[in-house]
């Protein structure tokens, strides 16, 4: 009865990661739905995080046991949870919004994808991971994938903001799953604390950049509510089921279903975005998936540092 039990709990958990990927992959096409009624890209990530870090603090400050965390964080935590808001919210999620308004949903999917080679090469240099013959051939593959994508080449020139958008997206969004990493191994804190902190603080700051550099614009019903439910479910409620499932995913089932968001934003975007999906890209989007998976589960392997 007990391995029965298991299954399904394992069954439950798989699915319920899988719909928070959906969930998020979906993210994607109500992003570009939003920009393309000329909400300003800034302010729209921040009343997104912002709003979304209201929903988590209750839960996380009703909490005694969260409560009494919070009162003990040292000046060195609130400076790591104030650098991982400022560059995993500001940083990484404004520039993603920047670059939306200016690329294809799957094109900077693509290019974020790219993450896990920038943590391969940090580790490598920081010599606190070696790099392995297997991740290697990860890398090439993901290089000869996103070739294989972006040529012949040909980028107009209104699309070179966005590119620039997206390095910075990409270099932030690193740096972060670094930082990340860190603040969660050697400070030991409850995820929904560090989301909800970390989150309010670069949400609060984006919105207040947004507002200043580009204005609130012209809001209606159907953007508010594109906004609230970015917030609220593709964020907050997204989120506490993530790191439910969590507690019974392995790491690499947890990063083997986060990698299915590559071809799910391809896919969503293509239907209802229009966005091409030929043979070529989709040949492409493969291969960058499959290098990055290589590389990111080799740690996972047996006698591997996680």
């Amino acid at each position: 009865m007990s391995f029965i039990n298991n299954n399904r709990s394992h069954l439950a958990a798989v699915s319920q990661a899988l719909l928070v990927t959906f969930l998020w992959s979906t993210s994607w096409v109500l992003i570009k739905i939003g920009l393309k009624a000329d909400l300003p890209p800034v302010t729209f990530a921040g009343l997104r995080y912002t709003l979304a870090a209201f929903c988590l603090m209750p839960p996380a400050l009703l909490n005694p046991i969260h409560r009494q965390s919070l009162r003990g964080f040292s000046t060195r935590t609130w400076r790591e949870l104030i650098a991982l808001g400022v560059v995993f919210y500001t940083l990484t999620q404004g520039a993603q919004f920047v670059s939306l308004s200016f690329l294809p949903s799957a094109t900077l999917s693509l290019l974020l994808n790219f993450s896990p080679i920038f943590i391969a090469f940090y580790g490598m240099a920081s010599r606190s991971e070696q790099t392995s013959l297997s991740q290697w051939g990860g890398i090439l593959v993901t290089v000869i994938g996103a070739l294989i994508y972006f040529l012949p080449l040909s980028i107009e020139g209104s699309q070179i903001p966005g590119l620039i958008a997206a390095l910075v997206a990409l270099s932030a969004n690193a740096t972060s799953s670094i930082l990340g990493r860190h603040i969660n191994t050697q400070e030991k804190l409850n995820p929904l604390v560090v989301t909800s902190v970390s989150m309010g603080i670069g949400g609060f700051l984006m919105l207040f950049i947004g507002i200043v550099t580009q204005g609130m614009g012209n809001l209606d019903l159907t953007q508010w509510t594109i906004i609230g439910w970015l917030a609220v479910v593709n964020t907050a409620l997204a989120f506490t089921l993530w790191n439910k499932s969590l507690q019974t995913l392995s790491a690499v089932e947890s990063s083997i279903i986060n990698g299915t968001m590559l071809p799910q934003i391809a896919i969503l975007a293509w239907i209802f975005l229009g966005e091409p999906l030929g043979a070529k890209e989709i040949l492409g989007l493969g291969l960058v998936l499959a290098g990055t998976m290589i590389v990111q589960l080799w740690r996972y392997l047996p006698g591997k540092s996680k």
